[in-house]
Formats: structure tokens, C-alpha cells, sequence
């Protein structure tokens, strides 16, 4: 992965994408390579003498070395766990582009490549009229799709990667996350078939398994 970045989507909601952003982050440390891990825009946060923190961007903070300070990881921690546009009207936030592309910045120059996940699928806003794509486009990154392996995948990997394409991003590669447990290699082939970018690798169904346990199943380019 030539980039200094990437950009983690999901076909939905629970497609895996933090599983499959701490993997590929622990990927991409081998060899020695300083990777960090960002969720700029995170929902459902919990209240902490720390401040507000996130579970998902808590697992990128912990998968990523070094380990930047949270703020960085998560500059906008929303506290509902609902989509963004709503959480950020309850407590009166206007999430706006600088502040991540502040934070950044930041991780980018601590690192040598940074992960970002995303929220929801491709065209969940982000916040009131700004949508992934725009923060996709600001940092220059390359998308990675994580594909939720179940039934009805092969209609949101293909119109998840239509979409990106639309809105004039590059799509890198995707990463098949097996979120249920015996899905049937022949639809798998499918996915395979209807993508028009390489696999990165398929994530086992292994509940209790560690990042850099499910990192052995991808491919770091």
C-alpha cells in the first residue's frame, strides 16, 4: 500500500470495519512500519474521567503504534449511538472538516502510513451536508470496502463500489469480514467475481480472536 493512508468503508452498518481497520493495522506494522489508526467521526460514546470515548476508535487507539493521544484518534466523539446528523443535534455539535483534517495531519506525521474508518456504508453522512466522500477527497486517500459476508452482500458490495466510483473516489481493494458464521464459499465467489478490485483477504467468523491474530488473514500491500 503505497499510500500514506487509507480510507476503511463498509457495505452497512456492522459489516466489520473496525475488526477489519485494527487488523489491517496490525498488518501493515510488520516489518517494522509505524501505523496509526483514526475514527474521526464516532457515535455511542460513553462518559469517562477521561472524557467521552468511543469502543471502536478505543480499538484503533490500542491496534495502533505509536499510540497517539485520543483526541487525535477521535476528534469528534458524539455521545448517542445513533447516526451521527442526530447525535451531534442533541448536544448542539456542527461537525465541520477542519478539525479532522487537523488531526489528520497530525497521525500523519507520527506515522508512516494511517488507517481511517468510516461511518455506516459509503453514503452515511458524516454530518449535516458533508458526506465521507468529501473527507475522502480532502486527504487523497484510496478506499478500502470491508464486505459484511452474509446474505444480500453481492448487492451492497456492488452498489457500495458503483458509489464510490460516482462520486470520483478510488477504490483500492476490499476485505471480505465473515460476520456470520458459514457463509457459503460458492456466494463468496460471487463477491469475488463482482469486484472490480483485488481481495485483501477474508476475515474468519472468530469471535474472541485479537486484532493481530485476524491480521494473518489479510494482505498488507
Amino acid at each position: 500500500m503505497s499510500s500514506r493512508g487509507v480510507f476503511i468503508t463498509g457495505t452497512d452498518t456492522d459489516a466489520g470495519k473496525t475488526v477489519a481497520s485494527a487488523a489491517l493495522v496490525h498488518a501493515l506494522r510488520r516489518g517494522g512500519r509505524r501505523v496509526v489508526g483514526m475514527k474521526p467521526v464516532a457515535s455511542g460514546c460513553e462518559s469517562t474521567p477521561d472524557g467521552w470515548r468511543n469502543a471502536d476508535a478505543l480499538a484503533l487507539q490500542a491496534a495502533s503504534d505509536p499510540v497517539p493521544a485520543y483526541a487525535l484518534v477521535n476528534p469528534v466523539a458524539l455521545r448517542d449511538p445513533t447516526a451521527p446528523q442526530l447525535a451531534a443535534r442533541a448536544v448542539g455539535a456542527h461537525v465541520t472538516l477542519p478539525p479532522l483534517l487537523a488531526a489528520y495531519r497530525d497521525l500523519a506525521a507520527m506515522a508512516d502510513q494511517v488507517v481511517v474508518e468510516g461511518v455506516g456504508g459509503w453514503l452515511a453522512p458524516l454530518a449535516d451536508e458533508l458526506d465521507q466522500s468529501a473527507l475522502v477527497k480532502a486527504l487523497d486517500l484510496p478506499v478500502i470496502l470491508v464486505v459484511g459476508l452474509k446474505l444480500g452482500c453481492l448487492n451492497h458490495a456492488r452498489l457500495t463500489a458503483r458509489a464510490i466510483a460516482a462520486d470520483g473516489c478510488r477504490l483500492l481493494g476490499w476485505i471480505g469480514s465473515t460476520v456470520e458464521p458459514g457463509f457459503p464459499p460458492a456466494y463468496l465467489d460471487l463477491v469475488h467475481a463482482a469486484l472490480p478490485v483485488p481481495c485483501l483477504g477474508v476475515l474468519p467468523h472468530a469471535p474472541g480472536a485479537s486484532a493481530a491474530e485476524r491480521a494473518a488473514s489479510l494482505l498488507a500491500r
